[in-house]
């Protein structure tokens, strides 16, 4: 590649990496988080969770099996999980200017160009991911030389990031016997399809959507990205839908704005959990699963009101994974049982909620 331009990943500590530019070439600032998993970039980098996030893939090689067909089922985008890549940009050690997959249509650097999104190469991802885990998450740049570069370090926490990926109107996907709500908060697809193959008719709904309204049987909190604090309005729907009685389940954000509505606090972590091992222990049991996780805050328990307890507890520093209520319908998952791309050890979460929604029906 002769005409390669150099770039730099800048660290708000003043920490330097210099490698070279790939993907659209311009320069972006963001908060700076890094991802274990060793596949699933297109799946990671459409995920609505990264939304305003620099993500750094620790896996050495990336690009080389390309991206996947933009093939339409169910109304969406096939192996992707939303209709755009939503990280501010992505950082790589190797990159494979060569791609081999059978379903590969182009190459991780062409599709970056066409959604206007800058990656880096050639950096020690190991050793930022070092950096990142001593110090903390950090904001910081991809600087590309010759563009311009953003004079401050950008937060993007202090924004709804919520509002700018959830969806703005009322959308209807199959039509099973089974009403759900989905509160989409930055909804993955994978989401939509557990529950579309489990009988479902899904009814996604912006964040701030007024839902408890409408004729539905259960509702499913989505993921996304982002401050949950910033969601009032969406915690003050959930406390609405509580006081009808019907099921409800929540994933990652989902978990935490459902804690908020039961009355706990959230806090941001110094990392966050973002990989596709990570293990959770069912409280009160033996049981142990294996989960994909990509999140950034966390729910203290301990606040949480009567008649809630923690569901599961996660094995590597005892945060929490889950709550769910000692009487009522209502469980959430910090983790993804929909796992796209990671390990489905949990998409039996889907099956008790269906279960809760059947015997409330019933």
């Amino acid at each position: 590649m002769s005409d390669k331009k150099s770039a730099r990943l800048l660290l708000e500590d003043g920490t330097e990496f210099r490698g070279w530019s790939f993907g659209h070439p311009q320069s972006v600032s963001g908060e700076v988080v890094f991802n274990t998993a060793m596949t699933g970039y297109p799946e990671s980098l459409t995920d609505p969770s990264y939304s305003g996030q620099i993500l750094v893939v620790t896996f050495p090689l990336v690009g080389n099996y390309g991206v996947p067909g933009f093939d339409i089922e169910y109304g969406l985008l096939k192996f992707f999980e939303s209709d755009r890549i939503h990280v501010k940009g992505v950082v790589i050690s190797d990159y494979s200017f060569k791609y081999s997959h059978w379903n590969a249509v182009k190459s991780l650097d062409a599709w970056l160009c066409e959604n206007r999104v800058p990656g880096l190469y050639g950096v020690d991802t190991r050793e930022i991911t070092k950096v990142i885990r001593e110090r903390g998450v950090m904001l910081g740049k991809i600087a590309v030389d010759g563009t311009e570069v953003p004079a401050e370090f950008v937060d993007p926490n202090r924004e709804n990031l919520v509002a700018g990926v959830s969806c703005t109107e009322v959308r209807t996907y199959g039509e099973g016997r089974r009403r759900i709500v989905l509160v989409d908060c930055g909804c993955k697809n994978n989401i939509i399809r557990c529950l579309l193959a489990r009988d479902a008719t899904v009814i996604r709904v912006p964040w701030d959507y007024d839902f408890t309204q409408l004729d539905y049987d259960g509702v499913m909190l989505s993921n996304g990205p982002g401050d949950p604090q910033q969601c009032s309005a969406t915690v003050a729907n959930i406390r609405r839908a509580m006081a009808l009685g019907k099921p409800i389940f929540g994933i990652c954000l989902g978990n935490q704005l459902l804690s908020i509505a039961a009355g706990a606090s959230t806090y941001k972590l110094k990392y966050g959990h973002r990989s596709h091992n990570q293990p959770a222990l069912e409280v009160g049991t033996n049981r142990a699963v294996i989960t994909s996780q990509n999140h950034g805050y966390a729910v203290d328990t301990a606040t949480l009101d009567a008649g809630w307890e923690p569901y599961f507890v996660n094995l590597n520093d005892g945060t929490s994974e889950g709550i769910h209520h000692t009487s009522l319908p209502f469980f959430s998952v910090q983790f993804h049982p929909e796992a796209s791309s990671g390990p489905v050890d949990t998409e039996f979460l889907f099956d008790k909620f269906i279960e809760n929604i059947d015997a409330c029906k019933r």
